[in-house]
């Protein structure tokens, strides 16, 4: 290890005059990952219906290929998950993502290639350390082990040689050996999947480890991070690990949990975010200190962005980076390495800085509140949570939202159902701040508030700790990357949450 560690952080330093070459010159970066992505789509049962050969620019790519959701690929999926082969990539597809971004029913089983794995998903790791190293010259990260908070594994029944997981659990499975050895806890207990009993073998094994790094949604961590100070009677994590330097999140806005962390995990500690789907790794920070992430444009995705607006229309229109501007909702439309082909990914993001391309995760497509012309995003949800705790002192840990329809002598609003790290002594005056946060980070919502035109103050519910738990468990979806959905533009998940608070049985 202490051979390995060396070798591994030179190697990583190396990469950086790679990557600016991409940061600098981003269109041209593009259009080689296009051009290449072409090349291996023209041999597929996809590539010849749309006439992949007769494609030699991004109009043409654009104007032949249309915008694809996942139901229109699920099909070619489908039979990939049989056995077939060449139908969206030319290589052969033995794993797949079950994505868990969402708490629906349904999953999603995105295809993972050899080429998305090596040179997506693994590629875009090292260079996060790369990014890393060159903010924070002086890093020891490597001399110690960066703890795994993954998902769980299962073995796909329909062919015995495809597989499926979680993300997380995919690159576990597949990580080079050289990663085993830098990572903790051992595999089997990485790949848990029953979440209690999981979350108490991470925090009993990993506890005299000597761990620098941690990995994780938020959520999930904080729960972890908790038991262990609970075990070790420890009132900071840099207590339990001093050579604790580095918590890499991802997967939710960390706005409502940074200050919960700066506490738990303690002084000397960088937070990097990382934008990592199950579809790509998209973008992570290379400055701590600076808002966004750098857009990773030489790791096998091409990119187009699709104006909010333009969601629905039967022929929406893309741009890309030339035309792309700073502060404007754009849905991420990908095309990959793994055979994704102008897929929609549901994200929305903003660019904040253009030279060179940073981004930063706003919501979700289908995850906001516009009931009564307010547009509410969960970057404003997420913002105002964070400046009412601020007012109040209080600490959020989860929640969610949906809107409150007008009734024919009732106006409209908003109800909100909020997991505290404590119960707050006075619900109404988190729910007054929320508002006056809510005002600040968003104009519509502010007009619609006006004297109680259109929206009357939000209505909050103060949940016990174990009622966001119990839902997700009723669903499936306890642990990992399961998270609970933000906003809903409909009232089906605080129906239902608040009808299992009502009668636990409901469940």
């Amino acid at each position: 290890m202490k051979i390995l560690s060396p070798a591994i952080s030179r190697l990583a330093r190396l990469r950086q005059g790679k990557i600016d070459q991409w940061m600098h010159e981003p269109i041209a970066a593009q259009r080689e990952v296009l051009q290449d992505l072409i090349t291996h789509g023209q041999y597929t049962e996809f590539g010849r219906r749309y006439g992949m050969k007769e494609i030699f620019n991004i109009r043409k790519f654009k104007e032949v290929i249309p915008i694809h959701e996942y139901e229109d690929l699920k099909p070619y999926i489908n039979r990939l998950m049989e056995g077939e082969e060449q139908l969206l990539w030319n290589t052969p597809v033995n794993w797949f993502a079950k994505s868990s971004g969402t708490t629906s029913e349904k999953s999603k089983f995105i295809p993972i290639t050899e080429e998305s794995l090596e040179n997506c998903h693994f590629q875009a790791a090292k260079d996060v350390l790369t990014l890393y190293y060159n903010y924070n010259n002086e890093s020891d990260l490597l001399t110690g082990k960066s703890l795994v908070i993954g998902g769980s594994h299962q073995i796909s029944k329909v062919n015995e040689e495809i597989q499926y997981g979680d993300l997380s659990a995919v690159l576990l499975q597949n990580t080079p050996f050289w990663g085993q050895w830098i990572r903790t806890p051992e595999l089997s207990i990485a790949l848990m999947d029953e979440w209690e009993g999981k979350i108490e073998s991470l925090a009993q094994s990993t506890i005299e480890e000597n761990v620098t790094s941690i990995a994780g949604v938020p959520t999930w961590t904080l729960v972890l991070v908790k038991r262990i100070l609970e075990i070790t009677g420890k009132a900071t994590l840099k207590e339990v690990w001093p050579n604790l330097e580095l918590y890499g999140h991802g997967g939710v806005s960390f706005t409502p949990y940074r200050e919960q962390f700066k506490k738990l995990l303690g002084p000397g500690v960088t937070y990097l975010e990382m934008y990592n789907a199950s579809e790509g790794f998209f973008a992570a920070q290379n400055d701590p200190s600076e808002d966004g992430m750098l857009l990773l444009l030489d790791h096998g995705i091409f990119y187009e962005f699709m104006p909010v607006e333009e969601y629905g229309k039967p022929n929406p229109k893309t741009i890309g980076l030339k035309d792309v501007v700073i502060g404007k909702n754009y849905a991420l439309v990908i095309s990959t390495n793994g055979g994704l082909w102008r897929y929609l990914v549901g994200d929305t993001i903003q660019f904040v800085n253009l030279s060179p391309f940073k981004v930063k995760v706003t919501g979700r497509l289908k995850q906001y509140i516009n009931a009564f012309g307010e547009e509410l995003i969960a970057d404003n949800a997420d913002k105002a949570i964070a400046m009412a705790c601020e007012k109040t002192g209080l600490v959020v840990n989860d929640y969610t939202a949906a809107p409150v329809y007008m009734g024919d002598e009732s106006k409209g609003g908003h109800e909100w159902l909020i997991e505290f790290d404590s119960m707050p002594d006075s619900v109404d005056e988190f729910a007054f701040e929320l508002d006056c946060a809510l005002k600040l980070v968003n104009s519509d919502y502010e007009a619609k508030r006006y004297k109680d035109i259109a929206l009357v103050m939000p209505h909050v519910h103060a949940l016990d700790k174990t009622v966001f738990h119990e839902w997700l468990r009723s669903k499936g979806k306890l642990g990992g990357q399961h998270k609970i959905p933000r906003l809903s533009n409909d009232r089906v998940y605080v129906d239902e949450i608040l009808a299992q608070m009502r009668d636990p049985k409901s469940k």
